[in-house]
C-alpha cells in the first residue's frame, strides 16, 4: 500500500473512531503510532512514540499553558468573573438584552485572564445564568449569550490555542496574542450587536433591569480594578518586550494569587481546587498535544501534506478561492471535533499551503481561531454547548443550540471582515519591537 493511501486510511480510522467518544489525544497517538510502524518500522515507531511524549511532556514553551489555565482558575475562585459581571450590569444592565451584553463584558474581561473557552464558559455560566433568570430572561437568550460570549476564551489573549499554533508553526506567540485583541474587541461588538437586534425583533426575550444610579456606577468601577490590572501586565508587558509568554503567565499567575489573597477572596479550599483543575486541564492538553505530535509525524511520511500542498498549488484558483476551501475544510470539521484536536491535526497539512500563498501567518492564525470558535458553539460537537447545559441543568439541549444562531451569524461576518481587511489582525503586532 502506498504511503499516501495508509495516510488516508489513518485519518479516515481517526474520524470515525472520534465518535466512539475515546480520548481524542490517544486516538491520535495510537494511530500514529501504529501507521508510522507500518510505513517505516515498528522499532521505529516505539523510538518515536517515547521522543515525542517525553518532548512535550518536557518543552519549555509549554509550560506557559499551565500557568494562563492557574491564572484564570484563580481568578473564577476569587470572585473576579462574578465582580466583572457586576460591574458591567450596573452600568448596561437598564438596555434592551442589558444584561445579555453585560454577559459578553464579562466573557471578554474574564477571557483576558483566562485563555480557555471552556473555562469562560464554565465560569460566566455560574455566575450570569442565576441572575438572567432572576430577571426573566428567556432560557434560549440566556443560555445562548453564555456559550457564545464563552468563546471569546481562545481568541482574546491570552489563548491556548495561540500558544499551540504559535509552537507548531515557529512563530512569535507574542505577537499572535497581540493579533487577537483588535479581532476579539470586534467580535465582542458584533455580538453585542446581535443581542440588541435579537431583543428589538423579540422584545419578549429580555426585559430590562432597574436602572443603577450613578454612585452605584462608581462604587461597582471597584469589579474593574483587578482584571485591569492583570491584563495591563501581562498583555503590556509583552506587547513592549519586557518579558516573554512564559514569563507573562507565571507574572500573571503570581500577580492574580497575590491579588486574591490581599483582598482575602481566596481561601485554602479554592486554592486546592484552582491547583487540581489547572492539573486536569493541562494534562489534557498536553496528552492531545503529544497524540497530534505523533499523528503528525506519521502524517509527515505519508507525504500527504506536501501532495496536498501540490495538489491545492496545481489548480489554477486564486489565493482567496484556496483560502475559502480551506476555511470551510475548518468549519466543518470544527462541528465535529474539539478545537485544540483540530488546529493539532490540521495546521500541517494547511500551513505550508498558506505560506506558498504568501498570506501573513499570524492573520491565518487569527482566522483559525475564530473558525475554531464556531465549531464550539456547533453541532455535534459544540463543546461550549455542553458545558453550558452541564450548569443549566433545566434547559434542553436544542434550546441552547437554538439560541447561538445569532451569534454563530456574528462569527460568521466577523471572519469574513477579516479576510478582505487583514489589517485588523496584523496592525498591532507590526508596532510591537
Amino acid at each position: 500500500m502506498s504511503p499516501t493511501a495508509t495516510g488516508l486510511i489513518g485519518i479516515a480510522a481517526l474520524f470515525l473512531l472520534i465518535f466512539s467518544r475515546m480520548p481524542v489525544g490517544f486516538l491520535m497517538a495510537m494511530i500514529g503510532f501504529l501507521g508510522f510502524g507500518y510505513l517505516i518500522s515498528f522499532n521505529a515507531s516505539l523510538n518515536l512514540i517515547a521522543r515525542d511524549i517525553f518532548s512535550v511532556f518536557g518543552s519549555y514553551n509549554l509550560t506557559v499553558i499551565p500557568l494562563f489555565v492557574l491564572m484564570g482558575q484563580i481568578s473564577f475562585h476569587a470572585g473576579i468573573s462574578a465582580r466583572l459581571f457586576d460591574t458591567a450590569n450596573k452600568f448596561i444592565g437598564h438596555l434592551p438584552g442589558g444584561l445579555a451584553i453585560a454577559t459578553i463584558g464579562a466573557c471578554a474581561g474574564f477571557a483576558a485572564i483566562c485563555g480557555s473557552t471552556n473555562a469562560t464558559a464554565a465560569t460566566m455560566a455560574a455566575a450570569t445564568l442565576p441572575e438572567m433568570k432572576r430577571y426573566n430572561y428567556k432560557p434560549e437568550l440566556a443560555t445562548g449569550v453564555v456559550a457564545a460570549g464563552g468563546s471569546l476564551g481562545i481568541l482574546i489573549p491570552p489563548s491556548v490555542i495561540f500558544i499551540i499554533y504559535g509552537i507548531m508553526t515557529e512563530q512569535s506567540i507574542g505577537k499572535l496574542f497581540v493579533a487577537g485583541l483588535l479581532p476579539g474587541l470586534l467580535l465582542s461588538l458584533l455580538f453585542i450587536i446581535a443581542v440588541v437586534l435579537w431583543t428589538i425583533i423579540k422584545p419578549d426575550l429580555a426585559p430590562r433591569s432597574a436602572k443603577s444610579g450613578f454612585k452605584e456606577k462608581i462604587a461597582s468601577l471597584l469589579g474593574l480594578i483587578e482584571t485591569l490590572l492583570l491584563f495591563c501586565l501581562v498583555m503590556g508587558g509583552l506587547f513592549v518586550g519586557f518579558f516573554t509568554p512564559t514569563e507573562a503567565g507565571a507574572i500573571g499567575a503570581s500577580g492574580t494569587l497575590l491579588l486574591a489573597v490581599v483582598r482575602r477572596n481566596i481561601t485554602w479550599k479554592n486554592f486546592v481546587a484552582s491547583l487540581f483543575e489547572t492539573t486536569r486541564i493541562s494534562c489534557m492538553i498536553f496528552v492531545i498535544v503529544a497524540g497530534a505530535t505523533i499523528f503528525g509525524h506519521f502524517l509527515a511520511v505519508s507525504q500527504i501534506p506536501f501532495d496536498i500542498a501540490n495538489w491545492i498549488s496545481g489548480f489554477q484558483l486564486p489565493p482567496y478561492a484556496i483560502m475559502f476551501f480551506i476555511i470551510m475544510v475548518y468549519l466543518m470539521g470544527g462541528c465535529f471535533i474539539d478545537a485544540l484536536a483540530l488546529i493539532m491535526l490540521t495546521v500541517p497539512i494547511f500551513y505550508p499551503v498558506v505560506n506558498c500563498l504568501g498570506y501573513d501567518p499570524l492573520w491565518f492564525g487569527v482566522i483559525i481561531v475564530l473558525v475554531t470558535q464556531i465549531g464550539v458553539i456547533t453541532p455535534p460537537v459544540g463543546v461550549n454547548v455542553y458545558v453550558v447545559s452541564g450548569v443549566a441543568r433545566d434547559v434542553p439541549l436544542h434550546v441552547i443550540f437554538k439560541g447561538v444562531i445569532p451569534f454563530l451569524i456574528a462569527l460568521i461576518v466577523g471572519t469574513l471582515l477579516l479576510i478582505p481587511f487583514p489589517q485588523i489582525a496584523t496592525f498591532l503586532p507590526g508596532l510591537m519591537k
